[in-house]
């Protein structure tokens, strides 16, 4: 299964991809950016790569959000060493 697939089923579990597409959303890109993002994702079509790229950012980034929590906590076990 492709990340851009995992993404995907992830923002279905979440409900994020529940309901009609009621809403429209359009932009100019440069076209080195869309090809080039196309091209890592997998995407065909500018519809498919824009609900990845949305997807992409209503997830919680799981690094991000251990980085917040354990910010200034270190092991146990852990002894610095100057």
């Amino acid at each position: 299964m492709s990340s851009a697939s995992v993404i995907m089923e992830d923002a279905r579990r979440a409900g994020l991809l529940d309901g009609d597409s009621t809403e429209h959303v359009s932009f100019r890109a440069p076209k080195a950016l869309l090809e080039a993002a196309k091209r890592e994702s997998g995407a065909t079509r500018p519809t498919e790569l824009g609900l990845l790229a949305l997807a992409m950012l209503a997830q919680p980034d799981p690094a991000a959000s251990f980085l917040k929590k354990t910010r200034g906590k270190l092991g146990a076990d852990h002894q610095l060493d100057y």
